[in-house]
């Protein structure tokens, strides 16, 4: 099994063999992904909250001191957007009024006069060599991405149609900012309409996540494949939250002992990094998988262990952060 949409499917029929969920795993699983999610978009965007300030902030309401206020309004805005996508989950179609709150939930505290508004001025992505609609252009592309979102999400592939959901809205460009955030809760709400888990993009990926996204004008199968990718990696996650082999169970990968010893050799390799990053505070993952020897796939799939036992956690800019031990 190669191909990375089978990979997800493959995944979400393994997530799916565990439900029905009861309220309190729904609920945990709901509050994992707002912090997550609302880390991992906003330190895409340069948001310099770690993720455990994040998770006091958003949680325990408490304020973190040495940061910029921007910053914690990001977070709690993101926060309430992020909720938002379940209330209007049921509704299994998008609208104008959807779109505008998710960005009003977001924006308001940090410019309540533009937030939930559609632009009025010309922008210009950074790095990017393609113009963006005109403020005029806005309404009526805007119209046209709506009624492609209602016309197509039932007769695409779930993970395409999420990918490509992502992409248009963030070529229109229809916010002053926040335009990503919005677009990956967007993202997201395609994702759980089809039964799928929550994407996260950490911000460890960023130029590969962002590099995807400009390629997108001309090709957008290397973005595709990035979100899927990202797919994969989530729904693995959940599957080890709950104890369950995240091995691909096939030909003699079925057999019990080749299953024990991928854990173990697994369990060798999270131990490592664990081990670096209490020795060597702010290590990344580059540094990681030079010390331990092993490829930057495999790193980032054990810090994605640790952070889900909540043992470490990412400080810094997406450009030169690094991983510290939880609540050092």
């Amino acid at each position: 099994m190669t191909d990375t949409f089978e990979k997800c499917r493959y995944y979400k029929k393994r997530i799916d063999t565990l439900r029905p969920f009861s309220p309190e795993t729904l609920a945990s699983l709901k509050e994992y992904f707002r912090v997550g999610l609302t880390y991992t978009s906003n330190a895409i965007e340069g948001n310099s909250l770690t993720e455990s300030e994040t998770k006091v902030l958003i949680e325990d309401g408490l304020t973190v001191s040495g940061k910029p206020l921007r910053d914690i309004y990001e977070a709690l805005g993101h926060a309430k957007a992020y909720g938002y996508i379940y209330d209007i989950l049921s509704a299994r179609t998008i609208t104008e009024d959807h779109i505008k709150t998710l960005h009003r939930l977001f924006y308001d505290q940090i410019d309540k006069g533009n937030a939930g508004i559609y632009r009025t001025e010309r922008v210009v992505v950074t790095r990017s060599h393609y113009p963006l609609p005109k403020p005029d252009q806005i309404p009526d592309r805007m119209k046209e991405y709506i009624d492609w979102f209602n016309a197509h999400e039932k007769t695409t592939d779930p993970v395409k149609f999420a990918a490509l959901s992502h992409q248009k809205f963030v070529f229109i460009h229809p916010f002053i900012d926040g335009n990503g955030r919005v677009a990956r809760l967007i993202m997201n709400l395609a994702l759980l309409h089809a039964g799928y888990q929550i994407c996260i993009i950490p911000p460890i990926l960023r130029h590969e996540y962002i590099g995807s996204l400009e390629l997108a004008h001309k090709d957008t199968k290397p973005f595709i494949e990035f979100i899927a990718g990202r797919i994969v990696e989530t729904e693995k996650d959940i599957l080890r939250l709950f104890g369950e082999s995240t091995a691909l169970h096939e030909g003699a990968m079925q057999k019990n002992e080749g299953v024990n010893s991928k854990v173990s050799l697994e369990n060798e390799g999270v131990n490592a990094v664990c081990r670096l990053i209490t020795e060597q505070p702010g290590l990344n993952t580059r540094d990681l998988a030079e010390l331990t020897g092993k490829s930057r796939s495999s790193v980032e799939r054990y810090i994605r262990i640790l952070k889900a036992n909540s043992r470490i956690e990412f400080r810094g800019a997406a450009k030169n952060g690094g991983y510290y031990p939880q609540n050092e």
